[in-house]
C-alpha cells in the first residue's frame, strides 16, 4: 500500500468588498457566518474542516494497488492583520492543528502558494516522513459546498491523480459543473478521454465571458467553472513557477529565507521579511502558472465537481445558497416580511421589516444599511469605492471591532465625547498605553478588572469605576476566568483611534 502525504493549504486573504457592509477589510467574508445561525461555522472554518476530511475512508483504488491519504497539519496563509481572527476561529476546531504563514501585505495567490510550498518542502526534508515532497491541496477560504461527501470524493480523486504521476508534472484542478451561463467565473474546457480517477485533460482556460459566450459554453457541455482549487506537489509548483515566473519565485524565496518565527498561544506564526516581501510581483496562481501549462511539459487534469459549489462573490450568490421560505426569501436576524418575494434580508442589530418588495437585497448592520436590486448585487463595489474616496470608516471597520484581547463597540459619540462597550477575554489584557488628547472613565459592568493607572494597580468589580486622566499611562486587564465587560466614556478635544502611544503590548503591535 502506498501513502500520499497531503498538506491542506487555505488561502485566507481578500476583503470581500462585494459583500459590504457585512464584509469589510477588518472582518472580511471568510470569517463570517452567513447562514444567520449562531451555531454554524464561518466560511473559513468550513474550508478547514472540509480539507481535514480527506483521510476519511482512507483507501482508494489505483489500478491493482491501494493508496491511502494521510493529512498533515493545515497551512493557513493570511495577512498580519487577521492573524488573531484566524486563531480565535481555529480554537473552535480543537481537532485541527495549523501553522500560520503571515503576509505583511497582499501579493495575490501565486506568492501565497509559494510560501506554502517552501514551508512544506522544508518541513518534510527536516522530518522523518516517508514523503519529502508532499501534495498540497489548495483552496480559498470563502467558498460554500452543499454536498460534503461529493467534495471529499472529488478531491481524493485529485490527490490520486497527482500521486500516480511519477514524473511529478501533473496539476489537478476541480472543475465545477455549470448550472447557469455565469459571467463572473473563469471557465475550463476539458478534452481527451476520462482517466482512471475520473479526470480529464484540460484543453484550454477561458477568461470571464460575456453573456452570449457564457451561454455557448453551457450549451457546449465541455466547459466547467474554474473553482480555484488545485492539487499538486510542492516541488511541481516551485519548478513550474521558476520556469514561468522566475521573478515571483526568486523574490518570494528571498523573503522566505529571511523570515521570522514566533510563538503565540497554541499556533506558530511565520513571517516572511516585510521589506523583501514588498518587492514580490502581485499575481494569481492562474495567471502565473496554471494557464501557461497546456502545451508545456506540465499537465493540467480536471476532476468534475458537482456538489453545490459557490464562491459567494456577491449578495445574489448568498441568496442562491440560502434557505428560502415559501416566497423565495432568505432572512437572518430580526425580520418581518409582508408581500415580499425572492429577497435577501439580513438584520444585524435591529428589526428590519419589508412590505411589497421583490428581488431586493437588504443588509442592515449597526452603522450602515445596503438596499440593492438582486440583479445588481455585483455593483456593490461601486459604493465601496465611494466610501474609500470619502475616507469613511465604514469601508474598513464595523462599529463593533474585533481585537486580539476581545472587542469594542462604539455605541455613541458626539462633540468631545465617545462611549464604548469593551469586552476583554479571560486572562487577556490591553496594551500599556497613554493618550495625548483624551481622558477616560471606566465602569465595570461584568467580571473583574485589573487596572494600571499611572504607578497604581487597582482591582475593580461590578458597579465600580475609575478615571484615567489625559496623558496618564494605563492598562486594562482581565485576571479572571470569565469575560470582563466595561463601559468606557472618552472626553477630550480629539477622540481618534490613532491617539494612542503603546509602551508594552502582548500582541506585538506598535500602533
Amino acid at each position: 500500500m502506498s501513502l500520499s502525504q497531503v498538506l491542506p493549504v487555505i488561502l485566507c486573504g481578500g476583503s470581500g468588498t462585494r459583500l459590504w457592509p457585512l464584509s469589510r477589510p477588518g472582518f472580511p467574508k471568510q470569517f463570517l457566518v452567513l447562514s444567520g445561525d449562531d451555531s454554524a461555522k464561518s466560511l473559513f472554518q468550513q474550508a478547514v474542516e472540509r480539507l481535514n476530511t480527506l483521510s476519511t475512508g482512507n483507501t482508494a483504488s489505483t489500478g491493482n494497488a491501494q493508496s491511502s491519504i494521510a493529512v498533515g497539519n493545515t497551512l493557513i496563509v493570511t495577512n498580519e492583520g487577521h492573524r488573531f481572527l484566524v486563531l480565535d476561529q481555529l480554537r473552535e476546531l480543537p481537532q485541527v492543528k495549523a501553522t500560520l504563514l503571515l503576509e505583511p501585505i497582499g501579493r495575490n495567490t501565486a506568492p501565497a502558494l509559494t510560501l506554502a510550498a517552501l514551508y512544506a518542502t522544508e518541513q518534510s526534508s527536516e522530518s522523518n516522513t516517508t514523503s519529502s515532497d508532499p501534495i498540497l491541496v489548495n483552496t480559498p477560504a470563502d467558498q460554500t459546498i452543499q454536498n460534503g461527501a461529493a467534495f471529499t470524493k472529488a478531491l481524493q480523486d485529485c490527490v490520486h491523480v497527482v500521486a500516480s504521476d511519477e514524473s511529478k508534472k501533473t496539476i489537478a484542478i476541480l472543475g465545477i459543473t455549470p448550472t447557469a451561463p455565469e459571467t463572473g467565473y473563469g471557465y475550463i474546457k476539458k478534452g481527451g478521454a476520462q482517466g482512471t480517477h475520473g479526470e480529464f485533460t484540460v484543453k484550454q482556460f477561458a477568461e470571464k465571458p460575456d453573456a452570449k459566450t457564457a451561454q455557448s459554453y453551457l450549451d457546449n457541455g465541455h466547459y466547467f467553472w474554474n473553482s480555484g482549487m488545485f492539487v499538486l506537489r510542492a516541488s511541481t509548483w516551485l519548478a513550474a513557477l521558476k520556469e514561468f515566473r522566475s521573478d515571483i519565485f526568486g523574490a518570494t524565496e528571498t523573503a522566505w529565507v529571511a523570515r521570522a518565527m514566533d510563538q503565540s498561544g497554541d499556533a506558530e506564526f511565520i513571517r516572511p521579511d516585510k521589506e523583501l516581501f514588498k518587492s514580490i510581483p502581485s499575481e494569481s496562481i492562474d495567471y502565473a502558472v496554471i494557464e501557461k501549462c497546456p502545451g508545456s511539459q506540465y499537465q493540467i487534469k480536471m476532476v468534475e465537481l458537482n456538489a453545490g459549489w459557490n464562491d459567494l462573490g456577491a449578495w445574489d450568490a448568498v441568496w442562491q445558497v440560502g434557505k428560502k421560505d415559501g416566497c423565495g426569501n432568505v432572512t437572518s436576524g430580526d425580520t418581518l416580511l409582508s408581500n415580499t418575494n425572492n429577497s435577501l434580508v439580513h438584520a444585524g442589530s435591529r428589526l428590519v421589516s419589508t412590505v411589497g418588495v421583490d428581488n431586493l437585497v437588504i443588509i442592515e448592520t449597526a452603522d450602515a444599511v445596503l438596499v440593492a436590486d438582486r440583479s445588481n448585487s455585483q455593483d456593490v463595489k461601486s459604493i465601496v469605492n465611494q466610501l474609500e474616496q470619502q475616507q469613511r470608516e465604514e469601508k474598513n471597520l464595523h462599529r463593533k471591532v474585533a481585537r486580539p484581547w476581545g472587542w469594542y463597540d462604539s455605541v455613541d459619540e458626539g462633540e468631545r465625547f465617545k462611549v464604548k462597550r469593551i469586552q476583554v477575554k479571560p486572562g487577556a489584557s490591553l496594551s500599556l498605553q497613554m493618550h495625548h488628547y483624551r481622558a477616560e472613565h471606566w465602569i465595570v459592568v461584568k467580571g473583574t478588572a485589573e487596572i494600571t493607572n499611572g504607578d497604581k494597580v487597582i482591582m475593580l468589580t461590578e458597579n465600580q469605576s475609575t478615571y484615567i486622566p489625559q496623558g496618564q499611562t494605563h492598562r486594562l486587564a482581565n485576571p479572571g476566568k470569565t469575560v470582563l465587560e466595561i463601559i468606557e466614556v472618552q472626553s477630550g478635544g480629539y477622540l481618534g483611534e490613532d491617539d494612542i502611544v503603546r509602551f508594552e503590548d502582548t500582541y506585538g503591535r506598535s500602533q
